[in-house]
């Protein structure tokens, strides 16, 4: 390694990208095409990034399979900033199996946590919280440290385990302050902000109630009967039961949940449920069947009455009822909060942390630029969305596919 491919390394490790490029900009041999990649990664131009990298990796030789490697590591980062998630994670894995092969742990391990934050991009968190467990973060790099730091904090707080991703944060903010990386302390100075920020907004006879994270758990931990609007589901202390597959049956609960203590007549039931405004005899009987299906399903937490003129919710054990709903109102809620991370998602990234199909993205993101809440760049295939960071409140229990609240 000549001395200016050495002090372009040590410039990108300190993320000093343009003083990098200073060094390297005119070359066009593997490291300095591969350092160049970085430097431009650094700087946000991810398409010109990849191809540098693409080019790098081809101009390796044979007997530089650790080189290529690196730039397969490198080129998968870049992937997870563009939020192209759809790609095959075998060429990561291989890429992972030869540095540990050439000992080259630090690089092994920064390959794995692509892989970790991919599938917490995806909203996959038992799967993105094994693959963070097996992780060895002892004498990491201070950057690649905090890198770890954070994904743990994020896996926390998406499972809303506010301790323990506090904890994460602080330790991220440490080796951040060591790494002395300006972007890695802003971003975790971003992170610790979410937990200022209301999180959600709680329904209850007393009136609606903003809430922080650290409300929201200790909601959740109460004996209070919460029907949570953003897990779809019913909980009390440890019990859980999920209506996410069932919105009929989610939306009945809830309008009981919202007139609580008092009842909900049947009309008003009807067009909660099935969205219509002329009830005939068998939209009535058909709620008759709902409400049973309900009942059965409800039955450890709660019961439901009829009443003379429809239905009221019954605690139990002279418990309260609360009804925990977004900070933000919308049937894209999930869709805004994916994109209010400041990066350009593609559709099909966008479908698949989702688990819908690229038509019904399509159609709630064209109504979402209708109403001016996003803006797409791009044509075809290499077309973006973003949206503006939602600067207001945090917007965990927004994002899909959390863990199941057992």
């Amino acid at each position: 390694m000549d001395s200016l491919i050495a002090a372009s390394a040590r410039a990108l490790a300190a993320g000093d990208a343009l003083g990098a490029l200073k060094r390297v900009a005119l070359r066009e041999d593997p490291p300095a095409l591969a350092l160049r990649g970085i430097a431009m990664a650094q700087l946000g131009e991810h398409p010109r990034a990849r191809e540098l990298l693409r080019r790098a990796a081809s101009g390796f030789g044979a007997h530089e399979e650790l080189s290529r490697a690196r730039c397969v590591v490198a080129e998968a980062e870049v992937a997870l900033a563009m939020r192209e998630l759809g790609g095959s994670p075998r060429s990561l894995a291989a890429a992972v199996a030869t540095m540990e092969a050439h000992a080259d742990h630090a690089n092994a391990l920064q390959a794995r946590l692509i892989a970790a934050r991919r599938l917490l991009l995806l909203g996959r968190l038992d799967e993105a919280g094994a693959a963070l467990a097996g992780l060895d973060t002892e004498g990491l790099p201070p950057a690649l440290a905090a890198v770890a730091e954070l994904s743990a904090a994020e896996l926390a707080l998406r499972s809303l385990r506010t301790g323990p991703a506090q904890a994460a944060l602080a330790r991220a903010h440490e080796a951040a302050h060591r790494a002395r990386v300006p972007a890695l302390l802003a971003e975790v100075a971003e992170a610790r902000s979410a937990f200022d920020r209301p999180a959600a907004r709680c329904l209850s006879a007393d009136g609606e109630q903003a809430l922080r994270l650290d409300e929201v758990a200790a909601l959740l931990a109460s004996d209070t009967l919460v029907i949570d609007a953003c897990r779809r589901g019913l909980r009390v202390g440890d019990m859980w039961q999920s209506l996410a597959r069932r919105p009929v049956l989610f939306a009945l609960v809830r309008a009981l949940a919202e007139a609580w203590p008092g009842d909900v007549d049947r009309e008003a039931l009807i067009a909660c449920a099935f969205r219509t405004r002329d009830p005939d005899e068998t939209h009535r009987a058909r709620l008759r069947v709902e409400i049973g299906r309900l009942r059965a399903l409800v039955k450890p937490l709660a019961q439901i009455e009829a009443t003379a003129r429809g239905f009221v919710l019954r605690p139990g054990r002279e418990r309260r009822v609360a009804v925990l709903v977004p900070p933000i109102d919308g049937d894209q809620a999930s869709l805004v909060a994916l994109l209010s991370d400041g990066a350009a998602w593609s559709t099909s990234a966008l479908a698949l942390a989702l688990e819908a199909s690229q038509r019904t993205v399509q159609r709630a993101l064209a109504e979402l630029e209708a109403d001016g809440r996003v803006r797409s760049v791009g044509r075809a295939r290499a077309q973006r969305w973003l949206s503006p960071p939602l600067g207001g409140f945090t917007t965990i229990l927004l994002l899909p596919a959390s863990l199941p609240i057992e």
